[in-house]
């Protein structure tokens, strides 16, 4: 069984995205901690800062569910 082109694509796309986000995910809490932001600082760090990735992955599942 091989893998095409296009699947390969895909499923790097994925799994590097995916990879990329939570290294994301680290350098928001990280920056909270240096910062000594708070309870209510981690709160508007993670929201503010999570909110454009959150838009990338809803843009994804809107377009795959258009699709279908």
């Amino acid at each position: 069984m091989t893998m095409t082109i296009a699947q390969f694509e895909e499923w790097s796309l994925i799994i590097c995205l995916s990879g990329l986000m939570l290294y994301m995910f680290f350098i928001i809490w990280e920056l909270a901690h240096k910062s000594k932001a708070g309870k209510y600082g981690y709160i508007a760090l993670f929201l503010v800062l999570g909110l454009g990735m959150g838009g990338f992955v809803i843009k994804t599942v809107i377009t795959y569910m258009l699709k279908v």
